[in-house]
């Protein structure tokens, strides 16, 4: 029998994660991940998703109506350090961070494993819509969900092969009202519970002003406006501040130039947000760094893989090849619009996930 830490969210698939892998005869702790950086219990009690003092109740209540230990653990200096300042720092930079995959790696993987390891445990779950499946050639790597509207293996490209090898995801295999409904019969409180919708450390999405907030007590000055110009630096007005832009945006802008404008680049050395028509936002070629390779150990020639550059990007086909030592290049077969720098470009071969990076 292995003994199991399984993440819980106090949403409905992390408590059905725990009750199926109890049901497999596995030895389960629920842990809920304490990262809050508040110590004010009527502003912890105000954030959402699974950060707030409601996801502990719901959690707690599952673990009871399971018959399960739980535990509550303090991750707020990892989840400070590897998500909210990285965040942060990125949009300082002109970039779009993805706080959900630097979350997956640093915090609920790195170091809720690691303390999971020092109490025992053999692996660790999460309520994740994946499959962690081992392949012929003895590589690990996460396997698309069984239903694809659901998939979330596009925030778990980082993780590595020590991590992937202690990991379960039960419900990957399943449907969303598959698992509702494993929660409804078996009378879990939370059979019901909306999924959380927002970044968990900005609940009520105003991520600029959480930014803006950020910077000024690190620096003790507000950020400044600046202009938004053309590729050719003709000025086009002034924008509120980089950090309220991101590459593709169109609506917000504030602009009236005669037809629709996006947002090509954002320059932080000058302080400009570059605008261009729809078809100056298409591009064939996405090159990415930092890069995290899975199903295989590496890319020793082109070939062509099934790509995204971001969450809810839809995918398609591109020659892949290596650029540098930690780098690669995609050339698409169709333009794709919005190639945003700090968003991650995740390559799939077949159902599995290949590897992925940052895009620069």
């Amino acid at each position: 029998m292995s003994r199991v830490v399984v993440g819980m969210s106090g949403g409905v698939d992390s408590s059905v994660a725990a009750y199926l892998l109890k049901e497999q005869g596995h030895d389960v702790i629920g842990v809920t991940m304490q990262i809050w950086q508040e110590e004010d219990a009527c502003s912890i009690e105000e954030n959402g998703g699974c950060c707030g003092l409601s996801a502990v109740e719901d959690a707690r209540r599952v673990a009871s109506e399971l018959g399960i230990p739980y535990y509550v653990m303090n991750f707020k200096k990892e989840f400070r350090e590897h998500v909210i300042d990285y965040f942060t720092a990125e949009y300082l930079h002109g970039r779009t961070p993805n706080p959900c995959i630097a979350c997956n790696r640093y915090v609920k993987w790195e170091a809720l494993l690691a303390r999971s390891m020092a109490i025992g445990a053999d692996y660790i779950a999460t309520g994740h819509y994946a499959r962690v499946e081992r392949l012929p050639n003895g590589r690990y790597a996460v396997r698309r969900s069984a239903t694809l509207s659901k998939d979330q293996t596009y925030a778990l490209y980082n993780l590595t092969q020590e991590q992937l090898k202690r990991t379960l995801m039960p419900v990957g295999g399943y449907a969303k009202e598959e698992i509702r409904g494993i929660a409804e019969k078996i009378g879990l409180p939370v059979a019901d519970k909306p999924d959380s919708q927002d970044i968990c450390f900005v609940p009520d999405g105003d991520y600029a002003s959480f930014i803006e907030d950020v910077a000024e007590r690190q620096s003790g000055q507000k950020l400044p406006r600046g202009s938004f110009v053309t590729r050719d630096g003709r000025i086009l007005g002034q924008h509120k501040g980089i950090i309220h832009y991101t590459v593709g945006q169109r609506k917000g802008l504030g602009l009236a130039l005669g037809y629709p404008a996006f947002v090509l680049e954002i320059r932080p050395d000058t302080n400009e947000v570059v605008i261009g028509t729809y078809e100056e936002s298409l591009t064939y070629t996405v090159r990415a760094e930092k890069m995290n390779f899975m199903s295989e150990a590496d890319l020793p020639e082109p070939r062509s893989v099934f790509a995204k550059i971001r969450y809810n990007h839809k995918g398609a086909r591109c020659t892949v090849r290596r650029d540098g030592e930690d780098a690669v290049v995609c050339q698409f077969e169709e333009p794709q619009r919005a190639v945003t720098p700090g968003q991650a470009l995740v390559l799939y071969d077949g159902e599995y996930v290949l590897g992925g990076g940052t895009i620069v």
